[in-house]
């Protein structure tokens, strides 16, 4: 026996819908389902936090692209600036290396080019920290002669000495000196918040990933705006408070 035509597409439409249920109903519980909780606001505390302002030197900021350098710096100074009026001690770190660069092997894969190019040479422009956020009386400049802060300086002691258990910290390269730092500074246990618009790489992929999926699980990684926010509650408080 023949099928009417009109039967058969009724089947088909109802086969089809059979199929399409489990997306159906998929996306009404995903709609009706539980929102992920809103995002904290952040909180400094004053009395016990420092920033760090990491490699922003003219040979650095200069390897950048043209476009991305000036924004960059206007983050990185609107950071300072909140820091400053919040009365939060700011130490800048900077890499740089003696004449004739006795600090680098030739083994070093990252450095070793630096030493034939001649830059970030003590004494040299190159090596300075670009005058748009130049240090001010009273801020502290730690020199590195490897990727991550705590590694060849005294950042640790000054920390301890200033009685400091929580970081703030931007920089260039995101997966070099902010990567290298986190690292570090997590297993010592410092709490940590990292400006991911304050920090640049020359791979903007790379960038994206650490400062969503990598970073995130060692430190709170907030922007520009939400941690200027903070830290204009932070000043409005007593210290310690």
């Amino acid at each position: 026996m023949r099928t009417p035509k009109h039967l058969g597409s009724f089947v088909a439409i109802l086969l089809a819908a059979l199929c399409l249920q489990p997306t159906w109903a998929n996306a009404a519980n995903k709609a009706d389902g539980p929102k992920p909780p809103a995002k904290p606001d952040l909180a400094i505390d004053r009395a016990r936090t420092a920033v760090l302002i990491m490699d922003f030197q003219n040979d650095i900021v200069g390897m950048l692209p043209e476009k991305a350098r000036g924004p960059l710096l206007d983050k990185a100074s609107e950071i300072l600036q909140a820091a400053r009026q919040a009365h939060l001690p700011i130490i800048y770190v900077a890499v740089r290396f003696r004449d004739g660069y006795p600090e680098v092997s030739r083994q070093n894969k990252r450095f070793a080019s630096l030493k034939e190019s001649g830059r970030l040479r003590e004494g040299s422009l190159g090596a300075e920290i670009h005058a748009r956020v130049a240090p001010q009386p009273g801020d502290v400049v730690v020199t590195k002669r490897r990727v991550g802060a705590f590694s060849t300086t005294d950042l640790e002691p000054i920390l301890r000495a200033g009685n400091i258990n929580t970081l703030v910290m931007f920089g260039i390269a995101t997966s070099g000196v902010v990567l290298s730092t986190v690292r570090a500074a997590a297993d010592m246990d410092y709490p940590m918040v990292v400006v991911a618009d304050a920090c640049a790489d020359g791979d903007a992929e790379v960038h994206r990933v650490l400062t969503e999926k990598v970073l995130p699980t060692q430190a709170t990684v907030v922007s520009t705006e939400e941690l200027v926010k903070a830290l204009a509650g932070a000043a409005a408080r007593p210290a310690g408070k």
